[in-house]
């Protein structure tokens, strides 16, 4: 017999006889596990799409924070809102999407389905009421007449019925959304102007079974400028008689009746429009500018929108916004000094900043150059100071933005538009009432705001204005577009609501 090897030997053996055998155990692992995929077929394989390509809140994607310099910045993470819909080949989960492989020729139809905006791309489906002519273009003199359909061509956005100017603008929100969704659903060789740069958030749909939401084109706001008062022979105002038509109309609606009316949008952006069929209807969800003069039973943040005001002076271009340096008014204020309730502390502040050298706060209106004077005097200015008055919010605030002069606002009540996804306190100051009211207090506050921190707010102005701009045709992240996204974020937990009342519905029926 030869002699055993030494025991460090053997322990050396032991290990280059076990990595032996583990390799070939993984080999053969290896093979089996090849020959099952070869044998499975393709169609059996998913794989996991974690890109969230919802449109809802389109036009945020170059939004950044203002932490030093804001363009080279990441943007924080927006709160995503997913469609009701899913597109051919996918299955809706409550996580990622799981999609399935493309078959042959698929991948050309999905490239179509991108490129094209329908009930199945779009985040909001919208049934739009087709209620006549008097309730919305009518008012601005289109009567329809030897027309085939219920609405204006809306192919030309020159053509299409203007609104009238001055004030009426500011509360025109109900016009720039009937507009948009009426050019959802243009057919193909429309206007490219109008119909191939509308971004994908909502689309008309003629068939109410697939409607999300049941929007009511009433021009509540242009009603109330226009129709409040009584003519001669008139019993009722011409504008309380069409609210009372409208609330019959809807009543009689299957659509409303079903639900109770939660999932209807109605516009009364103008804090005084609709006074009489507000209640009657407070069951859906209101386009508004603040909740100033409405009961929380009415109208509150849990259901409602709020929308900026039509701005009414000029828009800054980037390019051509003046600097620190080219503002020599540190706070700008113009407007109706004596007000109501909450706006008594405009008239304290006047009384404190009126004879400041480097503030500018006079009575002013939109008479002899009013809007004019406001935007020479908002682009020269450092701070523009947006305080409460007979509501909670005014156009001013809006103004101020765009003319990228930074905001001050001092209402203890206001509510924002969009505040789930801007984040205010980057681009604009925020006083308390009674803070403000102190003697000294704001201008200290201000003259302490270096020119580095001022410059920092108003690039991040620069950025947001765009938000802030209704047009038509609508852009990417304007106005109309983050409204639309707004309303599909409420239609959620609507539906959720909706959706939870229905469990019972057909056995209810049956007992």
């Amino acid at each position: 017999m030869q002699p055993l090897p030494p025991p460090e030997h053997r322990r050396v053996l032991r290990f280059v006889v076990f990595m032996a055998v583990s390799l070939l155990a993984l080999s053969c692992w290896a093979l089996v596990n090849s020959r099952i995929n070869v044998a499975m077929p393709y169609s059996a394989f998913v794989m996991r799409d974690v890109v969230d390509k919802t449109p809802a809140l389109t036009g945020l994607e170059d939004w950044h924070p203002a932490a030093g310099d804001p363009a080279s910045t990441s943007a924080p993470a927006a709160v995503p809102v997913t469609s009701n819909t899913t597109a051919a080949g996918s299955v809706k989960l409550s996580g990622p999407v799981i999609r399935e492989p493309p078959l042959a020729g698929e991948g050309e139809r999905e490239r179509e389905r991108s490129e094209r905006c329908d009930a199945d791309s779009a985040a909001l489906r919208v049934y739009v009421y087709d209620l006549p002519a008097e309730f919305h273009f009518g008012m601005l003199g289109w009567d329809g007449k030897g027309k085939p359909a219920a609405w204006p061509d809306v192919r030309d956005a020159r053509a299409a019925p203007h609104y009238p100017g001055g004030l009426n603008l500011q509360h025109s929100v109900a016009y720039w959304l009937t507009l948009d969704i009426l050019s959802s659903a243009l057919p193909p060789g429309s206007d490219v102007a109008v119909r191939d740069s509308r971004p994908c958030v909502a689309v008309r749909v003629t068939n109410a079974s697939l409607a999300d939401v049941f929007f009511v084109p009433f021009f509540a706001s242009l009603s109330y400028n226009r129709h409040s008062k009584l003519r001669r022979g008139e019993k009722v105002s011409r504008n309380r008689a069409l609210q009372a038509e409208l609330v019959k109309y809807l009543m009689r609606k299957e659509e409303w009746r079903r639900w109770g009316g939660k999932n209807h949008l109605i516009v009364p952006h103008h804090p005084n429009s609709m006074m009489e069929a507000r209640k009657k209807l407070s069951a859906a969800m209101f386009v508004l500018s603040d909740f100033g003069r409405y009961s929380p039973d009415v109208a509150n943040l849990k259901k409602d929108v709020i929308a900026p005001y039509k701005h009414v002076v000029r828009s800054f271009g980037d390019g051509d916004s003046p600097t620190f340096e080219q503002r020599p008014i540190l706070a700008y204020f113009q407007g109706a000094i004596h007000r109501k309730a909450g706006g008594k502390v405009r008239q304290k502040l006047y009384q404190l900043l009126k004879d400041e050298r480097d503030v500018h706060f006079t009575y002013g209106s939109v008479r002899q150059n009013g809007i004019r004077r406001a935007t020479a005097g908002m682009s020269t200015s450092k701070f523009c100071l947006n305080i409460a008055g007979d509501t909670p919010s005014s156009n001013r605030l809006f103004d101020a933005i765009v003319s990228h002069c930074v905001p001050v606002i001092i209402s203890d009540d206001i509510e924002l538009p969009f505040e789930d996804v801007l984040d205010y306190s980057e681009f604009c100051v925020f006083v308390r009432s009674a803070d403000a009211a102190k003697r000294g207090f704001l201008l200290r506050l201000l003259r302490g705001i270096s020119r580095d921190e001022w410059t920092k707010m108003w690039k991040r102005l620069k950025k947001v204005t765009r938000h802030f701009e209704y047009q038509y045709p609508s852009r990417s992240g304007d106005a109309v577009q983050m409204i639309w996204s707004a309303v599909a974020r409420k239609m959620h937990s609507v539906q959720l609501q909706l959706h939870k009342r229905g469990r019972f519905q057909r056995t209810g029926s049956e007992s």
